[in-house]
């Protein structure tokens, strides 16, 4: 079923981009949106066959493909990979309508988004680190497309800046692994064999700041973080959401799965340093954010500070944060998909992003009433309000990560305060107030526009109540990941 999840999106691209005859853009929309519901109909009936009870990997599949350079087709899915998977096939499908109808060279667009779909899936499913690697930055040429083609007006600066710094990221990422491989000695580069416990402790420093770094720019971490705010603000909302939503994911991803793992002693010695850096970027993004007045670019910084959370609670290495940093990466992904499409209503109904000239977007007969109140509910979500997944998350974060590092912890609540604010000034500007031209009036939001911030404002709502059935799929693995580095929590606490 794996292969099918990596393979079928790819035969839809193609099939796409070969169909005969001239077709329009709304008919390509519902050809690759069947295509995206077959995808995620396959990803639940594995979230449906998946053992909560069993930590390990599961629906495993293994070829031979290269024993000279160790390179295995190997996959398999456990708690940490398989949320995340399925998030990526929820936001592939939102991403499609978030695009509009009237999308400039269809084929191209949809293509893309099957590809990166399934180059996304393709790394979070790998079993074997240089077929990680490859799935890793295989997606960088179609993210990059999207951008330079139905980017804003600096999409050339934006998507160069964007693939420069992201192909650094996967040439670090590659260098550490191939460290850990040669020096090791080792035949195969599958995760099941892999080690790095016959390394001295110099060498597993050297190696995970390497990793550390390849990875920092992927989420973006403060100050790794130079190209995100102008990809963000000049891709499309669809692309944003696929960027900010699954993208920046496979860099806390591959810090749990590969820093944390793979280097539990060294971890614990860079970890409050992890801390901090976590910390600064947390601060960071919400001081940036207040001072914007593009709203997309203040969503766009406003997600630096909430993958700081996740760094910080994946530094104190206990069992709860880590449960935290996993369910922050699910979280984090639903709310900004859900800013960033709405957002992309926003600005095509209106035609701003500007703070200074966006008011009364309530009104309703002349306003956009019902994207404002998901926009205000999306807001809340983000702030932490009681009730919705961005509370649950990061309060499992904050609880998990305070024993170990007190005062990042604190600085870190303090942050959730200022998101507070930033989304107070956002929606007091753009949705309260009065129309200032009182002849306009804005076009109606159709209803494939609004049906998928429903769909992730009710995943929002159940996940707020019930977080547990977003827990449930991550607990059992991180309990084993922590049962393997469980020391970092004592070494932290006891240092003098």
């Amino acid at each position: 079923m794996l292969s099918f999840l990596l393979l079928f999106p790819v035969i839809g691209a193609i099939i796409i981009a070969l169909i005969p005859g001239k077709l329009e853009s709304s008919r390509l929309r519902q050809i690759t949106t069947l295509f995206a519901l077959i995808i995620f109909g396959a990803t639940v009936w594995l979230l449906t066959q998946f053992d909560l009870s069993d930590p390990r990997w599961q629906f495993s599949e293994y070829l031979p493909w290269s024993d000279f350079i160790g390179l295995s087709y190997s996959l398999a899915v456990d708690g940490l990979s398989l949320p995340l998977i399925a998030l990526n096939s929820l936001l592939t499908i939102i991403a499609i309508y978030s695009i509009g109808e009237n999308v400039e060279r269809p084929r191209l667009y949809y293509a893309l988004t099957l590809l990166i779909n399934a180059g996304i899936t393709g790394a979070l499913a790998a079993q074997n680190l240089l077929l990680f690697v490859i799935f890793y930055e295989l997606e960088l040429i179609p993210f990059y497309l999207m951008i330079a083609i139905w980017g804003g007006e600096k999409r050339g600066y934006a998507s160069t800046k964007f693939l420069l710094y992201t192909a650094v990221s996967g040439l670090l990422v590659l260098a550490a692994f191939l460290g850990i491989g040669f020096l090791n000695g080792a035949s195969s580069f599958d995760y099941g064999t892999i080690t790095t416990e016959g390394l001295e402790l110099n060498t597993k420093l050297i190696l995970l700041t390497v990793l550390l770094i390849g990875f920092g720019i992927k989420i973006p971490l403060v100050p790794l973080h130079t190209w995100l705010p102008d990809a963000y603000t000049e891709a499309s909302p669809a692309v944003t959401i696929l960027l900010g939503g699954i993208l920046a994911k496979l860099g806390t991803y591959g810090l749990i799965r590969f820093g944390l793992q793979l280097f539990p002693d060294a971890w614990s010695l860079v970890a409050p340093g992890l801390a901090i850096i976590g910390t600064v970027s947390v601060l960071y993004g919400a001081l940036s954010a207040i001072a914007q007045k593009d709203i997309k670019r203040m969503v766009a910084y406003s997600s630096i500070g909430h993958m700081g959370y996740i760094l910080v609670a994946a530094a104190a290495g206990t069992q709860l944060s880590t449960l935290g940093a996993v369910a922050q990466m699910v979280s984090h992904g639903l709310i900004l998909a859900l800013l960033f499409h709405l957002v992309g209503i926003v600005e095509r109904k209106v035609g701003t992003r500007d703070l200074d000239v966006l008011n009364g977007l309530m009104n309703p007969i002349r306003g956009l009433p019902l994207t404002s109140a998901l926009l205000i509910t999306a807001g809340m979500a983000s702030a932490g309000i009681p009730g919705l997944v961005g509370f649950a998350a990061e309060f499992i974060v904050f609880q998990g990560s305070f024993a170990t590092f007190p005062i990042p912890t604190l600085l870190c609540v303090i942050a959730s305060g200022l998101t507070a604010v930033y989304f107070v000034i956002l929606l007091n500007r753009t949705c309260f107030g009065k129309l200032d031209n009182e002849k306009s009036y804005y076009p109606p939001v159709l209803p494939s526009e609004t049906i998928p911030a429903l769909v992730l404002t009710l995943i929002i709502f159940i996940l707020g109540v019930q977080p547990n059935w977003l827990l449930k799929w991550i607990e059992p693995t991180t309990d084993l990941f922590v049962a393997k580095v469980h020391p970092i929590e004592q070494i932290a606490v006891n240092k003098p």
